[in-house]
């Protein structure tokens, strides 16, 4: 009991302490190196489903997401038309255009993927009535309840909040198929796109038979737009150039643009659809047994708009019912004074 008890400390070896030390320090390097790659990666392979997750949604955009998200298909593509009180209201544009789907070549279901982006108050209550995926589209000061004359102030502000529209809806990673709603439907137009294109659009000419060729001469109211960063930057610079050319309107401007070495620089890929598929009162497809879309282009006012769509449609009905020869090239365009779209 006398005996003081001793108690063995035994030390680590301050070599092994180092060599331990060094590889827990180069493990823990090689796990913060393994997950910033996998951040990086995961941010450039999917930069939209990225950049949803900072900053959060809106107000507007969680509605607006709710709406596209229930149109969508599989793939997170999306129908849209712009809709104001004049082209709304009953036996107007907006009735010959979902008529067209009604009789058109199988395409009734493609209505459940469309989604109607109304400018004002009467055009959204109208939607409400008559089509199940509706969103409304406040542009600040602004009254787009009118029929908007061809290149008035309120007509510019129309077209460019449209671009606007549409930029943000790629930047919530839905891809679109925007079309106005003075075009009647006839086919499925999906198996006419390119594959590996960003963004493919309609003319009121189709030159050369070339879809590649820029001299082609677009009409921005029929477009399919893939979602990536392209067709984003692409967007805005489409938007934001409208202060380099005052007092013109988007498809003006687009014709612009297309040359600038920007669109080289952020290597958007941009084709042309040929007429024969998707054809206007510009330039008539030349074969109904293959067109999938007639636009009411080089037709201006509300009322010879009617009337030419009205024809348009009376025929395919005809057609279809008496397997009657089509032609579309009786249509021609219908010119009066005070151009308006």
């Amino acid at each position: 009991m006398g005996r003081s008890s001793k108690v063995a400390v035994i030390l680590p070896n301050p070599v092994k302490m180092n060599h331990i030390c060094g590889q827990l320090v180069t493990l823990g390097m090689l796990f913060i190196l393994v997950v910033v790659s996998c951040f990086v990666f995961y941010k450039d392979a999917y930069p939209l489903q990225f950049s949803r997750l900072s900053p959060p949604l809106n107000n507007e955009q969680v509605k607006l997401d709710r709406v596209l998200r229930a149109a969508s298909m599989k793939n997170k593509t999306v129908i849209l038309t712009t809709l104001n009180e004049a082209w709304a209201v009953p036996n107007s544009v907006f009735d010959l255009f979902l008529e067209s789907f009604k009789i058109g070549d199988n395409i009734k279901n493609l209505l459940s993927h469309l989604v109607i982006i109304a400018m004002d108050q009467k055009a959204y209550e109208r939607c409400l009535q008559v089509h199940p995926h509706c969103y409304a589209l406040n542009v600040e000061g602004v009254d787009f309840t009118k029929e908007a004359y061809f290149m008035s102030p309120e007509y510019l502000k129309m077209v460019w909040s449209k671009i606007d529209f549409q930029r943000s809806v790629l930047e919530m990673g839905y891809n679109f198929l925007f079309t106005d709603a003075d075009i009647m439907w006839f086919r499925e137009p999906f198996t006419r796109f390119y594959e590996d294109t960003d963004l493919q659009i309609s003319c009121d000419k189709y030159l050369f038979n070339n879809s590649y060729d820029l001299n082609n001469q677009p009409n921005s109211g029929f477009k399919y737009v893939k979602s990536n960063n392209r067709t984003v930057q692409f967007y805005k610079y489409w938007y934001e150039s409208r202060t380099r050319y005052p007092n013109q309107h988007d498809q003006d401007v687009l014709k612009e643009i297309k040359f600038d070495p920007y669109v080289k620089e952020i290597a958007l890929k941009i084709r042309f659809l040929n007429t024969l598929y998707f054809g206007g009162l510009c330039e008539p497809s030349k074969d109904m047994n293959q067109v999938c879309t007639m636009h009411a282009n080089c037709c201006f006012g509300l009322q010879p708009k009617i009337h030419d769509l009205s024809l348009l449609l009376d025929d395919w009905r005809t057609t279809n019912l008496y397997h009657q020869k089509f032609d579309f090239e009786h249509y021609k365009p219908v010119e009066h004074e005070g151009k308006r779209d």
